[in-house]
């Protein structure tokens, strides 16, 4: 399977480097249990949260950024399993105490139902205590799409909205741009 992302992926940390205030609510929660990061790409979050020593899984339609991840995680011996694949088929939510999505929503007008549809999915197919964390950069459209996803999902609770700016630097160029983000976390009721 080929895509776009593998010819953007020929570059080294294409995305950049991890947002500092996701490794920091990982830090906080607790550093055990699997997660699910969906467009893990060339493994910007799913190498940190492994170093943290969670065991994490790895999803993304590119091979290239896949096989670029997964031999950092062979180097280093990190609990890290990479899976090629359509994040809008994967249905196995419930394995998992974490499911990260970074930067993997835009709701515009032709992905807009689709992608609530698999928010509602995502919401309804994990196991109580399962947290879901989103990195989005700053839009309060998408915010709002996805606290009324969220609402209309009773069992979920809001457990984080964090705002922060993310520094990218490029390696290739002299490009730095800082963009405001935010963190939004959402929990499976236990009760």
């Amino acid at each position: 399977m080929s895509n776009s992302y593998d010819a953007y992926y020929q570059i080294e940390n294409y995305f950049g480097d991890v947002h500092p205030a996701l490794i920091s609510f990982f830090q906080e929660i607790r550093p055990e249990g699997r997660i699910l990061d969906i467009g893990c790409g060339q493994g910007r979050n799913a190498i940190p949260l492994a170093r943290l020593g969670y065991e994490v899984i790895g999803i993304d339609s590119s091979q290239v950024g896949i096989g670029q991840m997964m031999e950092v995680a062979a180097s280093e011996n990190l609990s890290l399993e990479g899976r090629v694949g359509d994040m809008f088929e994967f249905d196995t939510y419930q394995e998992f105490d974490f499911i990260l999505l970074d930067s993997m929503l835009h709701f515009t007008q032709k992905d807009r139902q689709k992608e609530i549809d698999w928010i509602s999915t995502i919401f309804s197919g994990i196991k109580k205590g399962c947290y879901v964390i989103f990195c989005i950069p700053e839009n309060k459209r998408i915010s709002q799409e996805l606290e009324e996803v969220a609402n209309s999902s009773s069992f979920m609770e809001k457990e984080l909205d964090r705002s922060f700016e993310y520094t990218f630097s490029s390696q290739e160029s002299d490009y730095q741009s800082v963009t405001p983000y935010s963190l939004l976390v959402w929990r499976k009721q236990t009760a």
